[in-house]
């Protein structure tokens, strides 16, 4: 059985208990974040625990600890369970209140809540043997703060689950504007001409801690042109390569958006020189 942690305490999974009135299960008012761990290294450690507060701020949610005890109890509970590889899932919500309303009560004791599951290995980067993703593509319906890593995750469930009634793994998405935002789950790029782009930081899209490391990454050790800028559906359609990022993921290349093969419908070269780096240089961000 899995240990968890509930509100300062380790705890068998079986015997986690959380009240119904939590705003998180009534008005979906929380934040998570999702790390990876391999072989006890976790992968952007500290940037997925900006975001957490970044996200915290946003709902005016104090955190319940510091970075430095955020750290210790990712490294506990890795400790505590097994697997060589896990991610460590946080969520904390506003907490419970007596009554049911829409205003934020007064003196709510935040929940927090967090655990581990196993997580596949990452093999040396190999155009081959990589998982190639068939993806849908849909316009963005979600809400204007997709910035904010929140755990009213409807919208997203939705478009996810329209690329699985699809078939595919995935479902990127355009704005009104049909413009690139992001996809259901990941952060998108695209490499046309040798040059790798990718949407701006906006509220349109969540500011992906692998989107962040590999754009790092790809700016100190390589030579490629870099641009964060608009990107048009035509521009998706016309790409040399289209790649998603996200944790779990890390740089997925796309070969299939739809009934539309992306180039070649090959995996790109690319793609092997970026996923080479990053699993490079992951551990140093």
């Amino acid at each position: 059985m899995s240990t968890v942690f509930l509100n300062n305490e380790y705890i068998p999974a079986n015997e986690a208990k959380i009240s119904p009135m939590d705003r998180g299960f009534l008005f979906g008012e929380g934040i998570y974040e999702v790390i990876p761990c391999y072989q006890g290294q976790f992968v952007g450690l500290q940037p997925h625990l900006k975001r957490l507060f970044d996200g915290l701020k946003a709902l005016e949610i104090s955190s319940p600890l510091t970075t430095e005890e955020w750290g210790d109890l990712c490294k506990k509970l890795v400790s505590l369970n097994e697997g060589d590889n896990q991610g460590i899932y946080i969520q904390v919500t506003r907490g419970s209140a007596p009554n049911r309303h829409h205003a934020f009560p007064k003196d709510t004791v935040p929940t927090i809540f967090a655990f581990t599951f196993e997580i596949p290995a990452v093999p040396m980067p190999d155009k081959q043997s990589v998982t190639a993703y068939k993806v849908s593509s849909e316009q963005d319906l979600r809400w204007k703060r997709c910035q904010i890593k929140s755990t009213a995750l409807l919208g997203n469930v939705l478009h996810f689950q329209h690329g699985v009634r699809e078939g595919n793994k995935e479902t990127i998405l355009f704005n009104q504007h049909n413009e690139l935002t992001e996809a259901s789950s990941s952060n998108v790029f695209i490499v046309k001409d040798k040059v790798i782009v990718t949407p701006p930081l906006d509220n349109q899209i969540l500011p992906g801690v692998t989107r962040h490391i590999l754009l790092n990454v790809l700016r100190e050790h390589s030579d490629f042109i870099i641009e964060e800028r608009v990107i048009t559906h035509q521009e998706v359609l016309d790409a040399d390569e289209v790649w998603l990022t996200s944790s779990t993921k890390e740089v997925a290349p796309v070969i299939k958006i739809g009934e539309h093969w992306v180039a070649s419908g090959q995996v790109g070269d690319i793609w092997l020189k970026a996923q080479t780096l990053f699993s490079q240089y992951k551990y140093l961000y």
